[in-house]
């Protein structure tokens, strides 16, 4: 894929799908407002304008608070219009964490929608960097009315002339192991990930219509959400409130998506509701895509059997914008996170970082042209991750002779009982296996004789006798995982500690005070 240098991602994702003949057609369709191509490029002109009527110069920051509806591609492709830099905001966060988030992005403006004001106001005083709080939304609120800004914005401006290489946005990664880093992406990166997953994997067209109930702040979301179905003029259902199995079913049924896109816990839940059935659904199914953690066997199967369609798991990370290892709608390998595509090369190393031979566990490293431009502020964690061409994931895998990926866990997870490796995954993808577990998860745990076992954290799909299920859960995962892979402890729970984005905490399971 060659870019121009001079090169601003809006023209290609925007402008050009008008100038193809798609400017009637709808681009983003949200629960109250449809916004066509030719909106949505009269709105980001619209965008940049009020961010010059705010003096919001060239490669400042604005945080971006909004949950998914039109008026977020709106404020997101009007800032790369505008040459500015929208970072955007897990929506689902304390006011502490916003505070950390605002402080540490010196976002000049935050465009916030009304009904998340409340979260983050206990954040906004002290920072002397942040000018403008704009409210996305109806209500009164003391602050700069975004739709009042709009009204009174002309509809032509010079997009900005930027570089490839330039910064374009934002993502703060996801905490699943600390406090959140900003990750910086260039204008390059979007058509990157459309061009070699988009089109090359998923076999995106102008007629499909996607639905991804992984939000717009998230690497995965904004992919599938926006750059994939943008970069050939398809149509993407926005929904903004929180996907539950009910209303990501109803959204289903209601717009008939052609592509659907969620992460493993979800296509779990779903499972357990008696109203996932076809007919409950979208009739135009072809594909669901599944990310943001492994997908368990038992999960991708139970799926296929109950909807007939297949999810596809593919692997992709904040640093790296989206997929960059994936299973093909032709080639779908359940318990595995697929082969490796044209666009990203991956090789597994050792601790010594020597490659590794098939069937052997090693970290990741993936190298392609979506990979961040390195972390805000945090040098010595940019210098250990981005390192060359590569970018180092952080999880361990083994390839088996067929070249398909098996996920063994994050770097931090894995562990040894009796001197062979355990896989919490692997003991994971057993538990859920059996009928009566929703959830799990694995961490390692000391005995009271200092060695290290693996104690699990349950989710039940319904009410049962623990100490009974405990003998049987222990046996299932012995004849399933292995002999010695059987947690000695479980601890049912009614949920397990997750990031906004649905990835297991295990940090924190693995406090002593559990």
């Amino acid at each position: 894929m060659t870019v121009p240098r001079e090169y601003n991602a809006v023209r290609e994702f925007v402008d050009n799908n008008v100038a193809a003949g798609f400017g009637a057609k709808p681009a983003f369709i949200d629960p109250t407002r449809t916004l066509t191509y030719q909106d949505l490029q009269t709105a980001t002109n619209r965008m940049a304008n009020v961010l010059a009527a705010l003096q919001i110069e060239r490669e400042t920051r604005i945080a971006l608070l909004l949950h998914d509806d039109v008026d977020f591609p709106t404020t997101y492709w009007g800032a790369l219009r505008a040459g500015v830099i929208p970072v955007c905001l897990n929506t689902l966060l304390t006011s502490d964490q916003y505070s950390y988030l605002l402080s540490d992005s010196r976002a000049a403006a935050l465009f916030v929608s009304a009904e998340l004001l409340p979260a983050v106001t206990p954040a906004l005083g002290g920072l002397d960097h942040l000018k403008h709080i704009v409210v996305v939304g109806d209500g009164e609120h003391g602050h700069q009315d975004f739709q009042d800004l709009m009204n009174d914005a002309g509809a032509d401006f010079a997009t900005v002339e930027t570089c490839a290489d330039e910064t374009a946005f934002w993502l703060y990664s996801s905490g699943s192991t600390g406090v959140p880093k900003g990750v910086r992406h260039v204008h390059s990166s979007l058509m990157y990930v459309a061009s070699h997953y988009g089109m090359a994997v998923l076999g995106i067209a102008h007629d499909d219509v996607c639905f991804s109930a992984a939000k717009l702040f998230f690497a995965y979301g904004l992919g599938v959400g926006m750059a994939i179905p943008m970069s050939v003029g398809a149509t993407t259902i926005l929904q903004p409130g929180r996907p539950t199995p009910q209303t990501v079913l109803e959204t289903l049924h209601r717009y008939n998506p052609t592509l659907f896109f969620g992460v493993p816990t979800l296509y779990a839940s779903m499972l357990a509701e008696p109203d996932c059935r076809p007919e409950n659904g979208s009739s135009k199914l072809r594909l669901c895509v599944s990310a943001g953690e492994a997908l368990p066997k038992e999960v991708g199967k139970s799926w296929k059997r109950r909807m007939a369609v297949d999810i596809i798991d593919g692997v992709g990370s904040t640093e790296m914008l989206n997929m960059f290892l994936s299973n093909r709608p032709d080639d779908v390998r359940y318990g595995t996170s697929g082969r490796e595509f044209a666009g990203y090369r991956l090789k597994l190393v050792s601790e010594e970082g020597n490659e590794v031979a098939a069937d052997e566990i090693g970290e990741l490293l993936v190298s392609g042209g979506s990979a961040a431009d390195g972390y805000w502020n945090q040098r010595e964690k940019s210098r250990n991750t981005f390192v060359g061409p590569w970018t180092r994931t952080g999880d361990k895998y083994f390839r088996d002779r067929e070249g398909y990926y098996h996920y063994c866990g994050r770097k931090d997870d894995m562990f040894k009982v009796a001197g062979r490796w355990v896989s919490p995954f692997e003991v994971e993808q057993a538990m859920v296996s059996h009928p009566a577990v929703l959830e799990a998860a694995v961490v390692a745990k000391e005995d009271s004789d200092g060695l290290i076992k693996p104690k699990a954290f349950v989710v039940l799909t319904k009410p049962a006798c623990e100490k009974e299920l405990f003998a049987v859960l222990k046996q299932h995962v012995k004849s399933t995982a292995g002999a010695w892979k059987y947690p000695r402890w479980i601890e049912f729970v009614s949920d397990l500690p997750k990031t906004a984005t649905g990835k297991i905490q295990r940090y924190k399971l693995r406090s002593p005070a559990r």
